[in-house]
């Protein structure tokens, strides 16, 4: 039951660290890419649909990104995700696709990417201590119920803390890349 109880937790602070680094992934740094829309939807005949499905993404250089929708009906429910969403840029429509050119980026904007990033971080190291305490609370119900004794508790306790600890850094590293690559000019 224990192991069982470590296992689960470990897996699902796997998926905490990785639903951050998509978030991370999100942030721009340097050069425009298609990842920066994966968390975009655009209505698509009365659905809230991925653009990423809806259309394929071309970098063009390292701030121009080519986006070109399969069927051209979704064209300005795409440009309309675009622009209402929080990445800073306009979108400009030719007829047959649209064309994103991100900004310089300036040093104001890259300390506003940081705090995006830092509280990105936060909300990942405030999942993985959420899943701890999920998972402290089902221990310390095996020993109430009397399942397990309390010398195991104890011990699965510091192994579950040693997981925390093991995501949280890891999260702790993804940061501390991810505002390196955005302080580098």
């Amino acid at each position: 039951m224990i192991n069982e109880t470590l296992k689960e937790a470990d897996q699902k602070m796997d998926k905490a660290v990785g639903v951050t680094r998509e978030e991370f992934a999100a942030i721009r740094a340097g050069r425009a890419n298609p990842s920066m829309f994966s968390k975009l939807t655009a209505e698509y005949y009365g659905t809230p649909t991925p653009i990423q499905q809806l259309a394929s993404f071309t970098s063009q250089d390292a701030r121009t990104i080519l986006i070109a929708p399969y069927d051209v009906q979704a064209m300005p429910a795409i440009e309309k995700a675009i622009r209402d969403s929080d990445l800073g840029v306009n979108p400009s429509n030719d007829g047959k696709a649209i064309r994103c050119v991100f900004p310089e980026l300036t040093e104001e904007r890259r300390k506003d990417y940081i705090k995006v990033a830092r509280s990105k971080a936060e909300e990942g190291r405030v999942s993985v201590r959420n899943i701890r305490r999920n998972a402290k609370q089902d221990l310390e119900r095996l020993e109430k119920d009397g399942e397990v004794g309390k010398d195991d508790v104890t011990g699965a306790e510091k192994r579950l803390d040693g997981l925390t600890k093991k995501h949280t850094d890891e999260i702790d590293e993804m940061l501390k890349n991810k505002e390196a690559e955005l302080l580098e000019v």
